[in-house]
């Protein structure tokens, strides 16, 4: 399965529920004060048992589910008696809570049949092109073979320097990553209201934006400091809605405070819907195409020229020459065996092992190499034709 589906809904009839019900790959954001019993310092297990059961209702529905969880450094802190402060108790608590918050989800999602993979990021991970690819092929590969990735950022060496700063952020992060169309951030509020609900009786549910104007950014407030773990406020989390639907990814922002919050969601529950304006596919495409300088060329003989035009990837076998000194997953334009340019891509291998592995089978790709990479050159769904 991939995300590249749209959410087909009309801003007439979108809806938090239908975005769900739509959504071929999900992204759940689930923060802190949520997931830890302030009150037991430990996790909140019947929570999470209802929140597994809505992900394996997901899963049976034949959805991908992606789980952004926070949580690692609170049980840390709660098992050590750690106070707040320094950074390195913080990362000495991560250390500690990453293993208590894997077990917790292990725990949860077992007896739905379900396998849990642990992802760790920090701001890198996402921000440099090579580790980008190699986070988006994990967890492309997790969900290949169904396992329920649960990301975290990775607290026990993340500085300020490289840290997202919240989950918020990503979650968002991680719907680019994994090419998710949907983006819930489950909350202590249902949603977005024209002003903070607690102090405002007059403030008004949204339970549809179309487009984050400046208008509807003003309305965030500041963090939940009620809570006293997370780090998340409104205004973080219209932020990552931001980030989300520069990459085709619309976002729910629902309450997590009921026993079953994502089936509460597809019931009617009050929300608040972020729509995005593209596809994630589409997104990417626009991205690749005017956001990325070639940094080497490749000719194509006719056979891959046609193949391209129906809609399928690059095979090495269809490679007749390798210019420039590029990297894996940077840009290259294509042209043809006339030399006409036919549209860019990113590149699955360096020059140096395209100049090895072209106008070969793609069997043979490991024996030429030494490893056992992608059997295209460029896959489709990286590449940008030109209108002929």
């Amino acid at each position: 399965m991939t995300a590249s589906s749209a959410l087909s809904q009309r801003p007439e009839t979108a809806s938090p529920a239908a975005a769900l019900t739509q959504a071929r790959r999900v992204v759940v954001k689930i923060g802190s004060s949520l997931l830890f019993d302030a009150g037991r310092r430990a996790v909140a297990a019947d929570w999470l048992s209802g929140l597994a059961a809505d992900i394996a209702a997901l899963r049976r529905q034949g959805r991908e589910v992606i789980v952004v969880s926070s949580g690692a450094v609170a049980l840390g802190r709660g098992r050590l008696n750690l106070p707040t402060g320094r950074l390195q108790d913080k990362q000495a608590a991560a250390a500690v809570g990453q293993s208590l918050l894997m077990h917790a989800w292990e725990e949860a999602l077992a007896p739905h049949g379900l396998v849990v993979g642990q992802v760790l990021l920090t701001r890198d991970d996402t921000e440099r092109r090579r580790r980008w690819l190699n986070g988006r092929a994990t967890l492309e590969a997790l969900l290949g073979h169904g396992v329920i990735p649960v990301v975290n950022e990775n607290d026990t060496v993340a500085t300020e320097e490289i840290r997202y700063g919240d989950n918020d952020r990503l979650a968002a992060r991680a719907a680019q990553l994994g090419r998710a169309d949907l983006l819930v951030l489950l909350s202590d509020v249902d949603g977005l209201y024209t002003a903070d609900p607690r102090r405002d009786p007059d403030a008004r549910h949204l339970p549809l934006i179309e487009r984050l104007t400046p208008d509807i950014l003003a309305m965030a407030s500041g963090a939940n400091t009620q809570a006293g773990v997370g780090t998340g406020g409104m205004a973080t989390k219209l932020a990552a809605a931001q980030i989300a639907a520069s990459a085709g990814c619309a976002t729910i922002i629902a309450s997590g405070l009921t026993d079953h919050p994502l089936k509460a969601i597809a019931d009617g529950a009050r929300a608040s819907l972020i729509l995005a304006p593209a596809t994630p596919l589409a997104a990417w495409k626009q991205w690749i195409a005017g956001s990325v300088a070639p940094g080497g060329a490749l000719t194509l003989d006719a056979g891959a020229v046609a193949a391209l035009h129906a809609g399928k990837s690059l095979l090495p076998s269809g490679v007749i020459a390798v210019s420039g000194d590029f990297g894996k997953g940077d840009s290259v334009r294509l042209s043809g065996p006339d030399g006409a340019r036919l549209g860019v891509g990113l590149a699955s291998y360096a020059a140096e092992e395209i100049a090895l592995i072209r106008g070969r089978h793609s069997d043979a790709i490991e024996g030429l190499l030494g490893y056992r990479g992608p059997s295209v050159v460029i896959h489709r769904d990286d590449l940008v034709l030109e209108d002929r």
